[in-house]
């Protein structure tokens, strides 16, 4: 018993010695907070919630494509009660986060948050409005899909698993509130789409109809993309910007900076393209594993020259023109 006690006390006196250890970490921390610093966050400051954007996303899905989404049974006769409440649902929630969107910018660069706010009703019903056209265009990018992969069953598996159409069908209702100008919502719903599925669509970036992403893990589109109709492209492709000096930053923040892709170009995976002034011209074929910086005429294959492979070590394949030579 009396060891007992011991190993008890000994226990005891480890722990408060963490956490007298913790307790200075914890100051060090606090005063490291600046509240001269924008980013530093005290008191009720009015700024959107990223939890309530993911559950937009979920609900902007839920109403573009009804029955895949939800355990609720969707039939003919429920579907306008089930679409009426979820879109209920997704107006009040995103006008909620779009005035508060306003309101933190507004802080953030140096103004009242009572000046100047768009009306967020007003903003989001623009949004809501705009998802049937959203929905079109979405379905041109499911029947790119049937028609770009041999390993696309049907449209529902595309609708249910691709990682490249849920980072496109959340691009298209990011891009949509990106055209109405509200701040921080845009880039959260596609930078959660970038960790869910590997694929990097800025939200200010223009798509067209019909685009399919195959495999996905990789894929980087700039801001100021433009990429046309029936476009194909696979993993690991990049669409951005060259690199710039500091001081040239700022003057081009606004600026296109990233590559234009016109109709019907096909890009391999690995590759990547960069420039605001490069532009891929239509119907070109870009080859894997190419890096381009300068414009493609349309109509253009560009393929890298086939590499030769060295083989070495005592069980690797014989080198097949020396044994043609040996032949002769």
């Amino acid at each position: 018993m009396v060891a007992l006690n011991e190993r008890e006390n000994n226990r005891a006196g480890v722990t408060k010695r963490w956490y007298a250890e913790l307790k200075g970490v914890v100051q060090r921390l606090a005063t490291s907070w600046d509240s001269g610093h924008p980013w530093e966050h005290a008191g009720a400051i009015p700024m959107p919630s990223q939890e309530a954007v993911v559950r937009i996303i979920h609900m902007g899905r839920r109403i573009l494509f009804p029955g895949y989404f939800t355990q609720a049974s969707i039939n003919p006769d429920n579907l306008e009660y089930y679409i009426g409440q979820e879109t209920c649902r997704l107006f009040e929630e995103l006008s909620t986060q779009v005035d508060l969107a306003f309101k933190y910018h507004a802080l953030m660069k140096g103004r009242s948050h009572e000046e100047d706010i768009p009306d967020a009703r007003t903003l989001a019903m623009s949004f809501v409005e705009r998802l049937p056209d959203i929905k079109a265009t979405l379905m041109t990018d499911v029947e790119a899909a049937m028609m770009g992969d041999p390993a696309a069953k049907s449209e529902s598996e595309i609708i249910f698993s691709y990682p490249g159409f849920m980072a496109i069908t959340i691009y298209r209702m990011a891009h949509e509130l990106h055209r109405l100008n509200v701040p921080f919502i845009p880039r959260i719903m596609t930078e959660h789409a970038h960790s869910l599925t590997g694929i990097d669509i800025h939200p200010g970036a223009t798509i067209g109809e019909s685009f399919f992403i195959d495999h996905g893990t990789g894929v980087v589109v700039g801001e100021t993309t433009y990429i046309g109709n029936r476009v194909r492209i696979y993993q690991g492709v990049t669409l951005g910007a060259l690199s710039l000096p500091k001081e040239a930053v700022e003057r081009l923040r606004y600026e296109k900076r990233h590559p234009t892709v016109e109709d019907d170009v096909i890009i391999y995976s690995n590759t990547t393209i960069l420039g605001g002034e490069t532009v891929i011209g239509a119907r070109s074929v870009i080859g894997g594993n190419i890096w381009i910086t300068e414009s493609v005429p349309p109509d253009t294959r560009v393929i890298l020259k086939r590499p030769e492979l060295i083989y070495s070590g005592r069980k690797c394949p014989v080198d097949r023109r020396q044994e043609k030579g040996k032949d002769r």
